[in-house]
């Protein structure tokens, strides 16, 4: 969180975007360096989320609040008129803390709960509603797809087999039945870890989600403005890296013509190499240990 803050480069009276307010970590750390005429705008979907960010806002003028995926995030800034002028962003991606702690919100396959798995539970179908009606290669196909699973198919067999027995309805029951059929677990990782990401990945679409809201971002900064982004997966910190390189390069020309890479128009500059976390901040939070942060620059 620190480090994410600082990468933004906070001014005084900046305008800067939470894409991902969670419960606020970020926020409130750069309300705490933005001057009184500063302002931060916050997206979540999660209606958690939005409850205790509407909260911040009664206490501090400065927010506001969009119960939004950050895929809408150029909608709501047009409306606003406030597209392109925005100095940082700042991308906590994927599940928060408090999603997997609470059991009824069902992503986690630690704590037994209603497998839902959604970020707004208003909107698509569950999880559950997915896994007891897709097909064998559907499951697979996503198990192997998003949550890089070598033995989806084990997996999908499974799960069509034990369906036709009896519906699959809590993340207790999900998780046993992909650790049993998980042939090579890995050392201190559960073995439905990669299945339960895969699904709930796809359940929100997030990897699209995430395409939209770099691209919306992009759009979105003024030109020195700040794109910070911190992942927990690898699908998600190759689209993020690969998203920056691009913008980086600019224009596409064969290599073999005389063209200087400023006449590439590139649209940013990559700040730093990437950044993990640290051996003190994985001690006292393990779920960081998978956590990459990548920071841009806005340059045209």
């Amino acid at each position: 969180m620190q480090e994410a803050v600082d990468a933004l480069s906070i001014r005084d009276d900046g305008v800067y975007i939470d894409a991902t307010f969670g419960r606020g970590g970020h926020s409130q750390l750069i309300l705490e360096r933005l001057g009184p005429n500063g302002r931060l705008i916050v997206f979540d979907k999660d209606p958690d989320a939005i409850e205790v960010a509407l909260k911040l806002k009664q206490e501090d003028p400065r927010l506001d609040v969009a119960h939004a995926p950050f895929s809408e995030l150029e909608s709501w800034l047009s409306s606003a008129e406030l597209n392109g002028t925005i100095d940082g962003i700042v991308f906590d991606l994927g599940v928060s803390s408090p999603q997997l702690d609470n059991a009824e919100r069902g992503f986690s396959f630690l704590r037994d709960g209603p497998l839902d798995m959604r970020m707004n539970p208003a909107v698509g179908i569950s999880a559950k509603q997915w896994i007891n009606s897709a097909s064998e290669q559907e499951i697979a196909d996503v198990l192997y797809q998003y949550g890089e699973e070598r033995h989806s198919r084990r997996m999908a067999r499974r799960v069509i087999l034990e369906r036709e027995q009896k519906q699959i309805s809590t993340t207790a029951e999900l998780a046993e039945i992909i650790k049993e059929a998980n042939p090579s677990w890995e050392r201190d990782k559960h073995p439905a870890t990669r299945a339960f990401q895969g699904i709930r990945i796809f359940i929100n679409d997030e990897l699209s989600e995430l395409e939209q809201g770099l691209q919306q971002a992009l759009r979105a900064l003024k030109v020195g403005g700040r794109l910070v982004a911190i992942s927990f997966h690898s699908l998600e910190d190759r689209m993020v890296k690969k998203f920056i390189a691009l913008q980086t390069k600019g224009d596409s020309f064969p290599r073999d013509l005389p063209i200087p890479q400023s006449a590439l128009n590139p649209t940013l500059k990559s700040i730093g190499k990437r950044i993990k976390a640290g051996s003190v901040e994985i001690e006292r939070n393990p779920r960081a240990r998978s956590a990459v942060m990548r920071v841009a620059e806005k340059i045209a």
